[in-house]
């Protein structure tokens, strides 16, 4: 509290229980939040302080540690282009691009924003916060695209994100710790990644019975509705087995998932024992970025066929591979520069945990929103597909299982990338609208 108390940011924040995160306190950072402050970079309030009008003063300020709070700062450009691309009829690939530039930095303010929030509702909310909102832009972007009918969409974004974390991300991260500690050996906490890897096996078997349930039937019309009431079974089960993964982290065994911080040191992750901006103004920032994603969704997944046809690249490769490199860039980054720095408890726990939260939370709510608006999604995400999550999950387990890491195993998992890469960039199927 003593740090708030200095004249140039007492007038940040509004009045309210502000509960400081000390060393015992900070079960609230998350691995994804951690991640995300590495490309945050710290305002100079001097001049903002100049300013006389408390009001005027405390809205420059809040707009400068939310606007220009991180190094992605620039890309905020790219929204402003999306939309005037939009409504000058500039052509749908350019709103697409400028589109998925400007959901990069976004997603990065999401997680300042919770975890500003935190500061005021404690690490319990602040942990339950990051598991809802850690995901926003998938899970804005799938019920997009289910409003607008596109299934196969949903399918292969949220497909693609999960293969992005466990083999683009994990496999980056090795490979680039691998290489900046070649000398030394790196190690991991084994716990996180077995407790991670049990619940992703768990949504593979969901995903995998719906498919060979489909294989196994003789009736076509019996088949196709035994699979939609089996996947949307499986979707209440795999909520239950979330909901027990969030109690699991954020009470009973908290302490797995603080094993990550124990060892954590000045310099690789800033001092935010204090909050820089208030509760309502984060609420509000928080409501602002959320809208703003849900904009810049609609336009990707409106102008996604089109730009499909102009560039020569097949939906499912955009869908699989495009959407989650960019979507994702700056959470990405903080896990492969938390590797460069030995700190892979944290790299692990970015991917590992955004594979997790997708696979158990995001996928199976999608399929019962469809539900509530009529629409038939089922956990049926077809044979290439499914048998790509299928391996990608056991590759990322073994190379996982004796809790140390070198370069050829992050090498192993971006080649395992590239050729899932290359298969969905040959293979093009056309999509099915569900109605």
């Amino acid at each position: 509290m003593e740090k708030m108390a200095s004249p140039d940011q007492a007038w940040l924040l509004e009045h309210g229980n502000i509960k400081v995160l000390s060393k015992e306190m900070r079960h609230g950072r998350t691995a994804h939040s951690m991640s995300s402050s590495s490309l945050r970079k710290k305002s100079d309030l001097a001049i903002v302080s100049r300013v006389r009008i408390g009001f005027l003063r405390m809205f420059l300020a809040n707009l400068q540690e939310v606007l220009l709070g991180t190094k992605l700062a620039v890309l905020f450009l790219a929204i402003p282009f999306a939309i005037v691309a939009k409504y000058r009829n500039f052509g749908s690939p350019w709103v697409f691009g400028l589109s998925l530039l400007g959901l990069t930095p976004l997603a990065e303010r999401v997680s300042f924003l919770t975890e500003q929030i935190a500061f005021f509702t404690g690490p319990t909310v602040g942990g339950l916060l990051n598991a809802t909102c850690g995901n926003a832009t998938e899970l804005i972007i799938a019920i997009l695209a289910l409003i607008q009918h596109k299934v196969d969409v949903v399918k292969y974004s949220l497909l693609g994100s999960i293969l992005s974390n466990l083999l683009l991300v994990l496999g980056t991260s090795l490979f680039c710790g691998g290489i900046a500690n070649i000398s030394k050996e790196q190690n991991f906490d084994r716990k996180q990644a077995d407790v991670n890897s049990l619940l992703l096996l768990l949504g593979l078997l969901c995903h995998l019975l719906p498919l060979m349930f489909k294989f196994a039937g003789k009736s076509p019309e019996s088949t196709e509705i035994g699979t939609l009431q089996l996947s949307r079974a499986s979707c209440i089960i795999m909520l239950i087995a979330y909901i027990a993964y969030l109690v699991f982290q954020l009470w009973t065994h908290r302490q797995l998932f603080d094993a990550q911080e124990g060892e954590e040191n000045d310099d690789v992750v800033s001092d935010d024992e204090s909050p820089v901006i208030g509760f309502w103004s984060a609420f509000v920032w928080l409501v602002l970025m959320t809208a703003v994603v849900a904009l810049l969704s609609e336009y990707v997944v409106a102008t996604i066929e089109d730009a499909s046809d102009t560039w020569g690249l097949s939906v499912s490769f955009i869908s699989v591979i495009l959407l989650p490199i960019v979507g994702n860039a700056a959470e990405h980054a903080g896990a492969i520069i938390f590797a460069f720095k030995n700190k892979l408890d944290i790299s692990l726990g970015v991917a590992l945990g955004s594979a997790t939260q997708i696979a158990m939370f995001v996928v199976p709510l999608t399929v019962i929103v469809a539900w509530i608006i009529g629409i038939d999604m089922d956990l049926d995400f077809n044979l290439l597909e499914t048998s790509s999550l299928a391996l990608s999950i056991i590759v990322t387990a073994f190379t996982l299982q004796d809790g140390t890491s070198h370069y050829l195993k992050g090498l192993v998992l971006l080649l395992c990338y590239l050729v899932i890469g290359a298969c969905f960039f040959v293979y093009r199927a056309p999509l099915n609208s569900t109605n």
